[in-house]
């Protein structure tokens, strides 16, 4: 007689599956019954693991979409082995990012010299292990038993960006623009009046929006609107606000190198200054503009449709805030200081 040798066959549970066991649970159904219910030959012990994992706690709280997508996610995860290849090469790049402050970079040029050639890695094996430490790519929480690594990055991301994801990016790679370096180091003493920042603030609900400029020596602020984040749109702002001072005292526009401030010809040759631009992502060397612009988003905060901002508007927060009395200026304004320096009377 011959022993037959029983196989057991596991099946994962379907949506199908996981909807009648939300059904049954609710109805206050026994494991046995539900799995009896579902037939197939299931067992009450995959119920009961099924529901002791329930995503939701409480009392027939078990959601069916919820689980089937958790299952989903850890089919999806099997077999996935961590980025690093081993114990030695994470303990080495965890101590180089959080003691010494080294970049992914840093990590993969050294660690072959540090600890010999078996041990290789390469920085964007480093980047992934520090994002794969967190749910969601980033945008969720801290997974159990890992570790957050990503605030001794330089950037600081809280999840990873694609390259070019920045317009920045690409027009700092396509155009040859004159660079902050090259502006002359008297500016940065804020002693002479005729030094201009600039900068956009958009808004999501509308194509426009606002053209910032303020004046670094005296802190006059000027505010205009525009109908898109064209060159011609933001240009057209500049050249009329500008000319409002007299040409001794146009000397230096800043600005960042976003794709809308890259055709600075004009204002060169119509105002007979010279333009600037800070470096990409370095928003403190247009610190006064970045100050300004958080004054700004208090009169008209995120969201802010600006087609729906009439001109009165934005002309009364530029009064406003060119009539606020400044502590480096001993309580004088803005307007005051201009007036007193050069003669120049801005009219509301």
């Amino acid at each position: 007689m011959t022993n037959k040798i029983k196989t057991r066959v596991f099946k994962q549970l379907s949506l199908e599956d996981r909807i009648n066991i939300e059904v049954q649970y609710s109805q206050g159904k026994s494991l046995r019954e539900i799995a009896e219910y579902l037939g197939k030959g299931r067992n009450k012990s995959t119920i009961s693991r099924e529901i002791a994992g329930r995503p939701h706690k409480g009392r027939w709280r078990y959601k069916a979409y919820a689980a089937h997508n958790r299952a989903l996610a850890r089919v999806k995860d099997r077999g996935k082995r961590e980025r690093l290849k081993n114990d030695v090469i994470r303990e080495y790049t965890k101590t180089k990012m959080k003691d010494e402050g080294w970049t992914p970079e840093q990590i993969a040029m050294r660690i072959s010299k540090d600890l010999g050639k078996e041990y290789s890695i390469s920085y964007e094996a480093i980047y992934q292990y520090v994002y794969t430490q967190i749910f969601r790519g980033g945008n969720g929480l801290v997974k159990k038993g890992c570790e957050d690594l990503r605030p001794y990055l330089v950037r600081k991301h809280n999840r990873r960006q694609k390259k070019g994801f920045r317009k920045a990016q690409k027009v700092e790679q396509s155009s040859r623009l004159p660079s902050i370096e090259d502006r002359p180091k008297s500016v940065e003493k804020r002693k002479e009046i005729g030094h201009f920042e600039g900068d956009t603030i958009v808004s999501r609900q509308s194509k426009f929006r606002l053209k910032t400029l303020n004046e670094r020596s005296c802190g006059v602020v000027l505010i205009g609107k525009t109908k898109d984040g064209t060159t011609e749109e933001c240009n057209k702002v500049i050249l009329e606000r500008l000319a409002e001072f007299p040409e001794e005292y146009r000397k230096t526009l800043t600005q960042d190198r976003g794709s809308e401030n890259i055709d600075y010809q004009p204002i060169e040759k119509e105002l007979k200054m010279s333009c600037y631009f800070a470096h990409a992502y370095c928003s403190s060397e247009r610190g006064s503009n970045e100050s300004l612009n958080g004054l700004i988003r208090r009169f008209f905060p995120k969201k802010t449709d600006f087609s729906k901002v009439s001109d009165e508007e934005i002309k009364r927060v530029e009064y406003l805030l060119n009539t606020r009395p400044r502590k480096r200026f001993g309580g004088l304004t803005p307007l005051e200081v201009l007036f007193n320096k050069t003669g120049v009377a801005l009219k509301y």
